[in-house]
C-alpha cells in the first residue's frame, strides 16, 4: 500500500510542476520592472462587517506605510479584484489610479490598472471620453479621464466608485504642496516619479474639493460611505508611526492606540464662502480639514500667529491638517518669528523658505490648538544635517507664500507622528466636523524627554534614519524673502464660521449625533475597532491525555500588485518563491508523512 501511495502522489507532483512552468511562461500583463507580491498585516474587523442592507454599519482598519523615502504614506486598496498601494492624502478628495494606457517609463515602473483586462465591475463613464485635468500648486499637472469600478479598502467596498484613470501627466510625486490633487484619474501618459509601487493616490477631504464630482454627480470614496449611512460612525482616523508602520480605521478609532476616549481633544474645522467664480452658491460649506491656530511657542515663550488676511474668517490663523505633507509650513511672518527665537537658526533658502538650526539644538517648539499644547522635539522638527554644514541641520517650519484660501500653516508627517488623528466628518443638520486629537506622548513624559535629551542623542537619531541632506549650505546671510499677497479667493460677502452647522455636503441626518449642539458628548459612544491578534495559542489534547501547548504568529495577507486574480503573474506566493515550488515543497512533506504512517492505513 505503501509503495502505491508514493507513485500516485509523485506523479500529482510531476503533473502540478509542469502546469506551474507552463503558466510561467505565458505572457503577462504587467510592467517592465514587475512588481513584487506585497505582505502587508492587513487588519479586518471581526464582528461589524458591512452587511449590505439598507442602512448598513460597518468599520475598518488597514495598515499604513511610510514611503522609503519618509515623504508620504500609502496604503491597499483593491479596484475590482485588483490590489493597488495608493498614498493618503486629507488635502484632496479623488481617487486616482496609474493605467495600463500610460506608457512612459516612470508609469512602466509601477503596477498600472490593466484597461485590456475587462474586469467585470469596470463600468466606463460616456465611452471614456469624460477628460479631466489636474494642477497642483507646484505647477505640474496630471490628465485622464473617468471611470467606475468597485473599490474595497478594508471590509468597506462600494460598487460603482467614480474614479480616475490617468493619460497624461507632468508630476513629481510631491505634494507636500496644498490643494494636492482635486481630480481623479487613470494615468494613460505620465511622467511621474512614483516609488514603492505606489500607483496613486486616494484623496479623503470634503467633496468641495472633487472637480470629478461636479462633472458626474458623483462623490468621493469615503464621503460616499458618510452619504450612504456605511459606517457605524462618521469618520476616519490614522496612526503614523515613526517606525514605518501605522493605521487608517473607517468608521471607529483604533482601540490599540487610544487607551482613553475622554483624553482626546476635539478642534472645529473651519468652513468657507464659496469661491469667487461660484456665482451659483449662496452659503458657505466645508472644503477642508483646517482648524484655527491659536498660538506657537519656542521654549516655552508664545507668540500669536498672524493672519495672511485678518480682515476674514474672525481674524484666525487657519492650519490645514494633510497627511499628504511631508513637513510643516507657514506664512513667511510667522515662521521668521518662530526661528527668530532659536539660538543659531538662519535663513539658508529663501526660495523654499528654509531654516537651519544648529543641529544640537535642544529646544522644543509648541503649537496650540484651542487650549491644547502640542510638543515637538528636536528628533520631531529637525529635517537632517547638511552634508556641506555638518554641524547644521534643516528644520521645519518652511516659510511659504500666501494662500488665496486664506490658510496659512500647513501640518504634515512631523507633527501628525505625534498624535493620533481623528476625522469626524460631520452629519447633516446636527453637527459640524471635527478633528480630534489624542497625544502619544503626555505631558511627564516630554518633559522627561527634554530633560534628557542631548546633542548625541539627537544626532544618534538622525543617523539612524539616514537624514542627511545632500547640500551645501550659503555662507553669506540671506535678505528675507518678499511674497506678494493675492487676492482673497473667496466671496466675503457671505459668512462662513468655524464649526458650522450646515445642512449638505456631509454625512446623512439619520446618524445620531456625538458631538452635535442638540446632545451632550459622551466620549464613551465613540466606536473603536482592535485589529486582529497576530499571536495566537494553541492546546491540544490527544487520545493519550497528553496537552501540547504551541504559540504560532498569523500569516500575514500576501496580495499582488496591479495583477488581476488567474493571470500568470498573480500566480507568485510570496517574494522568494513560485507556485510550483510551494507546492512541490508541500506535497513533499505530505508523501513523506504518508510513507512513515503506512502501517496504519488499512
Amino acid at each position: 500500500m505503501r509503495s502505491v501511495v508514493v507513485v500516485v502522489v509523485l506523479l500529482w507532483l510531476q503533473q502540478i510542476a509542469a502546469i506551474s512552468l507552463a503558466a510561467s511562461l505565458e505572457p503577462r500583463l504587467a510592467p517592465p520592472i514587475q512588481a513584487e507580491p506585497l505582505t502587508l498585516p492587513i487588519h479586518l474587523l471581526r464582528a461589524r462587517d458591512v452587511i449590505g442592507a439598507n442602512g448598513q454599519e460597518g468599520s475598518g482598519l488597514v495598515a499604513v506605510s511610510m514611503a522609503s523615502d519618509r515623504q508620504s504614506y500609502f496604503t491597499v486598496i483593491q479596484a475590482g479584484e485588483i490590489h493597488f498601494r495608493v498614498a493618503l492624502d486629507t488635502a484632496s478628495s479623488d481617487l486616482w489610479i496609474v493605467s495600463s494606457g500610460c506608457e512612459t517609463e516612470q508609469c512602466k515602473r509601477v503596477p498600472r490598472y490593466p484597461l485590456p483586462y475587462q474586469s467585470a465591475t469596470f463600468v466606463s463613464v460616456e465611452a471614456n471620453s469624460t477628460v479631466f485635468n489636474a494642477s497642483y500648486a507646484d505647477g505640474t499637472t496630471a490628465s485622464g479621464f473617468v471611470a467606475k469600478e468597485t473599490i474595497k479598502l478594508a471590509n468597506l467596498s462600494i460598487p460603482e466608485q467614480h474614479f480616475g484613470a490617468f493619460h497624461r501627466a507632468v508630476v513629481g510625486l510631491d505634494w507636500t504642496h496644498r490643494g494636492g490633487l482635486d481630480h481623479a484619474g487613470l494615468i494613460t501618459e505620465s511622467n511621474v516619479t512614483f516609488i514603492d509601487q505606489v500607483s496613486g493616490i486616494l484623496g479623503l477631504g470634503f467633496p468641495r474639493l472633487s472637480s470629478i464630482s461636479r462633472r458626474t454627480n458623483s462623490t468621493p470614496f469615503f464621503p460616499t460611505l458618510a452619504y450612504k449611512g456605511l459606517l457605524e460612525y462618521p469618520l476616519f482616523a490614522l496612526s503614523l508611526a515613526k517606525n514605518h508602520t501605522g493605521s487608517l480605521s473607517l468608521g471607529a478609532i483604533d482601540a490599540s492606540v487610544v487607551n482613553n476616549t475622554n483624553q482626546i481633544s476635539w478642534n472645529e474645522v473651519a468652513s468657507f464662502p464659496p469661491f469667487v467664480n461660484e456665482a451659483n452658491e449662496t452659503s458657505a460649506n466645508y472644503l477642508q480639514w483646517a482648524i484655527p491656530l491659536a498660538s506657537f511657542a519656542v521654549n516655552g515663550t508664545s507668540r500669536a500667529p498672524v493672519p495672511t488676511y485678518p480682515s476674514v474668517g474672525g481674524g484666525r490663523s487657519l492650519a490645514l491638517i494633510d497627511v499628504g505633507a511631508s513637513g510643516i509650513t507657514g506664512p513667511l511672518q510667522d515662521v521668521s518669528t518662530l526661528f527668530s527665537m532659536i539660538p543659531g537658526a538662519r535663513l539658508v533658502d529663501s526660495d523654499v523658505g528654509q531654516w537651519a538650526i544648529p543641529c544640537d539644538t535642544l529646544v522644543p517648539i509648541t503649537f496650540t490648538f484651542g487650549t491644547v499644547n502640542y510638543t515637538l522635539l528636536p528628533e520631531d522638527y529637525i529635517i537632517g544635517p547638511a552634508s556641506g554644514n555638518p554641524n547644521s541641520c534643516l528644520a521645519w517650519p518652511r516659510a511659504s507664500a500666501p494662500h488665496s484660501d486664506g490658510i496659512d500653516w500647513q501640518f504634515g508627517a512631523p507633527f501628525l507622528r505625534t498624535v493620533y488623528s481623528i476625522y469626524s466628518f460631520g452629519i447633516n443638520s446636527k453637527e459640524s466636523p471635527l478633528i480630534g486629537f489624542y497625544q502619544l506622548r503626555n505631558a511627564t513624559e516630554i518633559a522627561n524627554l527634554t530633560q534628557s535629551q542631548t546633542p548625541e542623542s539627537i544626532s544618534a537619531y538622525l543617523s539612524s534614519i539616514s537624514a542627511t541632506i545632500a547640500t551645501t549650505l550659503p555662507n553669506v546671510l540671506l535678505p528675507t524673502p518678499t511674497y506678494t499677497t493675492p487676492p482673497y479667493t473667496m466671496n466675503t460677502s457671505i459668512s462662513a464660521s468655524v464649526g458650522a452647522i450646515v445642512t449638505s455636503g456631509l454625512a446623512t441626518s439619520t446618524y445620531s449625533a456625538i458631538f452635535g449642539t442638540h446632545t451632550s458628548f459622551n466620549a464613551s459612544a465613540i466606536p473603536t475597532i482592535s485589529p486582529e491578534p497576530s499571536i495566537f495559542t494553541s492546546v491540544v489534547t490527544d487520545t493519550s491525555g497528553q496537552v501540547s501547548t504551541s504559540v504560532y504568529t498569523s500569516l500575514a495577507a500576501v496580495v499582488t500588485l496591479g495583477i488581476p486574480p488567474g493571470w500568470s503573474a498573480g500566480v507568485s506566493c510570496s517574494k522568494d518563491g513560485t507556485l510550483a515550488a510551494k507546492v512541490v515543497s508541500v506535497l513533499l512533506f505530505l508523501c513523506t508523512a504518508l510513507f512513515w504512517t503506512s502501517d496504519y492505513l488499512p
